[in-house]
């Protein structure tokens, strides 16, 4: 069984202010969006990689600030071997208690790592569009900015919280929407880094995804950006200038170590995944 407990790690130096985020992307034309503009504007260089074309990824993050790991059509549990080495390598960041941040799929990736099943929705729903999500008191004190209450989607598979972590918001089609693990690893299942273009690209390019069952229909998107992105803009800012800081307050309780990353199902199918 591995142990990732991030306070069981030798303290990590303060973050200079020029050391690159490691940004994990995984399609050809894929951009970090808003949380990496914000990154960069924080004085963050942006390494970009993406395992799925070969790009490998850092034994150690002591050249990183953090990492980001972002979203894409793939599932966490579809057999594909660089899958399943991302899911791996995440043992790196959460073992040395870097900062590590899982959007989506990211997210999912993350849950993985931890012990938990990544699966669809049990009446086959999919979350795609803006969602209301209900904060925890741990996830509206975490940065001292009122965590965002509608978000954007684009998944059709979810988890339970993971062991040892703490809920930061919650949904009703899928449960967990955002949870920290230890001091410094954050995962969201929404997309706080899509810009009002981005969202225009997903809903042409994923039409057919924009149109499964519970989804949001498309001509709500662009409306509903303008109603609810600017929360989860502030959020946005100020939540990724403590976690690139590596100042996110003490987690409540010390996480459990988690087992092995959980086996991919032999009856694994695509799904309606992270955009």
């Amino acid at each position: 069984m591995r142990d990732l407990c991030p306070s069981d790690a030798p303290p990590r130096p303060v973050p200079a202010a020029a050391r690159p985020i490691l940004v994990v992307l995984h399609q050809e034309h894929s951009t970090p969006g808003r949380v990496g503009r914000l990154l960069r504007a924080m004085g963050h260089p942006l390494d970009v990689r993406r395992p799925r074309f070969g790009d490998p990824l850092p034994g150690t993050m002591a050249d990183h600030a953090g990492a980001v790991i972002f979203g894409g059509p793939m599932s966490a549990n579809d057999p594909e071997p660089w899958i399943k080495a991302e899911i791996d390598w995440t043992a790196v960041p959460l073992r040395e208690g870097a900062p590590l941040l899982g959007l989506c799929l990211g997210a999912q990736m993350i849950a993985r790592q931890l012990g938990q099943r990544v699966a669809p929705h049990a009446d086959g729903h999919v979350e795609v569009g803006y969602y209301p999500i209900f904060p925890t008191p741990a996830g509206d004190a975490l940065v001292g900015q009122p965590f965002p209450r509608w978000v954007y989607h684009w998944h059709g598979e979810g988890f339970s919280l993971p062991a040892g972590a703490e809920a930061l918001a919650e949904g009703t089609d899928f449960a967990c929407q955002a949870f920290r693990y230890g001091r410094a690893a954050v995962g969201l299942q929404f997309h706080p880094e899509v810009t009002y273009a981005m969202m225009s690209r997903w809903i042409v390019l994923g039409h057919e995804k924009a149109c499964a069952k519970n989804a949001r229909p498309v001509h709500q998107h662009r409306p509903d950006w303008f109603l609810h992105d600017a929360p989860v803009a502030r959020w946005a800012e100020t939540f990724l200038r403590a976690w690139a800081d590596g100042a996110l307050p003490e987690p409540r309780a010390r996480p459990a170590g988690p087992g092995p990353s959980c086996p991919i199902p032999d009856d694994a199918a695509p799904r309606v995944s992270a955009a």
